[in-house]
This record gives C-alpha cells, structure tokens and sequence, in this order.
C-alpha cells in the first residue's frame, strides 16, 4: 500500500511531461493559424507554442508546406484552405486535383489534413464569377479527392461570414439572405451528400460594437445575465454566440435539412480597436475568449442543440501587423508575435528561443530522464518490501 501510493504522484509527474498525457489532455477547440505578418515566428517555433497549449485543430487559409512540414507527426488536425481568386480555375476538376496533389498528398501521410475549406467569405465579395464558382469547385475538389483515394480521410467545405444570415433573433426565426438562397441551397445539399461541416464566422463583437446601447456586454461576453426566451421554442439562452449558432441551424432547418453540421470557423474578440470600436480592450477579449473555452471544456452544447457540443475555431493565434481594415483587425490574436500573451486566459504556451528541432530533443531527453528515474525508483521501493 505504501509502495503504490508513493509511486503514483511520481507516476503522474512523468506522465505530466509526455506527449502521451497532452494528447489526453489536450483541449478539443482549434485556432486560426494567419500569417498576415512580417515579424512572425517561425512555423517551427510555432509548432512548439501550438503543442504547449494542448491545442486540437488549426485551421489555414492556405496550404503553406512549411507549415505543414512543421507539424508532421504532432497528431494536430488540419483545415487547409484555398484562396477565393483560385476558386474560377478550381472548377476544372484536372486543376482541382493538382491543386491536391500539390498540396495535400505530400503531407497527408504525416500531417492530419482533415478538410479543405475552398474559399472563405466568398458571399462578402459581391463577385459574380466568385459566387457561381464556389459550389463547383467544392464538387472538383471533392471528386478529386475521391480519385485519389483520399475521400475519407479529408472533406470539403467552404467558410462564411454571419453577413450570409438576414435574420437571426430570436434563433428560431434564423432565415438566409433572400438573394443567397439560390446559392446557399445547393451547397447545402453538397454538404448533406457527403457529410461535411457548414463552417461559419460568427462574432458577437461586431453585434455589440453596431448597438452597445442596447446590447448587453454581459450577454455577449459569456457573463451572467437575464438572457432571452425565445418565444417559439421556448429556449432560454444567456449568450449570442449560442444564439447566433441556432439561427444558422434554423436557417438550415427552413431550407430542409436537420442533417448538417454547423461549426464556427471563426470567432474572438478584439484587445485592441479604433475610437469607434466600442468594448475593444484586453480585458473583454480576456473575458470572452476564456468563458468560451471554459464552455468548450465543458462539452457545452447550444439550447437547440445541447447533446452535441460547440466546435469551435478561435481567432486568431497572433497579432497579425499586415491585416487591412480597423486597427481591430490587427489585434484579435491571443499572443504577440514573439510569444507573450496579449493576456491570460489560462493557456500556458510559449515559443521558445532555440529552434523547434533542438527544444524537442531537449525535451525528449527530459521526458526520458523523467520515466527512468520513475522507473527505477518504483522499482527500489519494491525491493524493500
């Protein structure tokens, strides 16, 4: 009895610095990885940040081989993307599965590239020649994945802003843009054909910076507060990100599916913004990001939904200095580009200052001496007995 009590905190220290315990502990939420920057650390370094904060998923707008290469054997899903200016040329199912050639076959063997999101916010564009592209390239790249074999390893799908819904409050009266619909209903059919995801971008911030005056910061800050009844359902809800995610499923239901998946591809706050960002400071972004990933922990599910928990993509790793538009843009990232974070939210991460080859020997080598030493004390403990 004394032998096993004194050898399990040992036990459980060891396992505290193997890979082994962080996968097991790793929490279930992914990030948008950007690169919008030039003071950025490298991919390498990054793979070690990403790892110290047990992170599940990334989510790129590209493919970057680098990237990619960096977090061969991490067991780190991946949604790579491609650029909307590629969707036209995507179309032609021979350039669709080169682009996978390209740039998911070389890597798909040691990096866990799941889905590939083909385009993001096409809809904003206003572009004709985007918006009738996107559905057909979503079906080349899903053919082409299906003639290479890779069919049900990766799926397709596509990322949207929340300007695609017209009506979202209360949840139940979700409905798309009129003037989308045409588009939207085929793309929704595609998805229910092979099962992938409907990717949203959902952020209350820019509700509550439209109406602060009537906007509760509490109800978009994940706070207690007095919440909303829908009146239809009868659903109690006491946060909009929660509400935001039903109105895409009742947009969804009113095109005749209940057999898709909504997962938010994009979602954050600000520590930073411009005069007339109002609620952009450290401390809402704090609050925002660290009671969502406190639901996140605790398999929350929406009130429409509640047995299937929140799949959710934060924005963004860093501070991305390049970014156009409001000074917000440039400061949705949980770190600065250096490694220090923009604040805490209780992800205990860092880049390190050696390359990530040499840092994960050293650690390798500190895993080892860790087990042996476990190892060999256990094993003097019971020679006494």
């Amino acid at each position: 009895m004394t032998t096993t009590s004194f050898f399990f905190p040992i036990l459980l220290i060891s396992l505290t610095f193997s890979d082994l315990f962080v996968q097991i502990q790793g929490f279930n939420f992914g990030i948008n990885y950007g690169q919008l920057g030039d003071n950025l650390p490298s991919p390498s370094d990054v793979a070690v940040l990403i790892k110290s904060l047990k992170v599940s998923k990334i989510k790129l707008y590209d493919s970057n081989p680098d990237i990619l290469s960096a977090f061969a054997n991490s067991g780190v899903e991946f949604i790579v993307g491609t650029k909307n200016e590629d969707l036209p040329s995507l179309r032609d199912p021979s350039n669709a599965r080169r682009w996978i050639q390209q740039n998911v076959q070389p890597y798909i063997s040691q990096t866990k590239i799941t889905c590939i999101a083909v385009g993001n916010e096409v809809f904003d564009y206003n572009n004709p020649q985007l918006t009738t592209s996107l559905l057909p390239a979503m079906q080349s790249m899903y053919n082409a994945l299906v003639s290479l074999g890779l069919a049900q390893k990766v799926t397709v799908t596509s990322a949207h802003s929340y300007n695609v819904i017209a009506s979202s409050f209360p949840p139940s009266s979700g409905a798309f843009k009129q003037d989308l619909i045409q588009y939207i209903q085929p793309i929704l059919s595609f998805h229910a054909q092979i099962k992938s995801p409907f990717l949203i971008n959902a952020y209350p911030f820019f509700a509550y910076k439209g109406n602060p005056n009537k906007i509760s910061l509490n109800y978009v800050l994940f706070q207690p507060n007095s919440g909303s009844i829908d009146p239809v359902t009868n659903l109690h809800y006491d946060n909009m990100l929660f509400a935001q995610i039903d109105a895409v499923y009742a947009a969804i239901k009113r095109l005749g599916h209940t057999d898709i998946e909504v997962k938010i591809s994009e979602t954050g706050w600000p520590s930073k913004g411009g005069p007339d960002e109002i609620g952009a400071t450290p401390q809402n972004a704090e609050i925002y990001n660290s009671n969502l990933l406190k639901k996140i922990e605790q398999k929350q599910g929406t009130p429409a939904r509640p047995s299937v928990p929140v799949d959710v993509f934060v924005f963004a790793l860093f501070n991305e200095n390049l970014k156009p538009g409001p000074l917000s843009e440039r400061n949705f990232g949980l770190y600065y580009p250096d490694g220090n974070p923009v604040y805490n939210i209780g992800l205990e991460g860092y880049v390190p200052e050696t390359t990530g080859e040499s840092y994960s020997k050293s650690k390798v080598l500190s895993i080892n001496f860790v087990c042996i030493f476990a190892f060999l004390w256990f094993t003097w403990e019971l020679s006494r007995h």
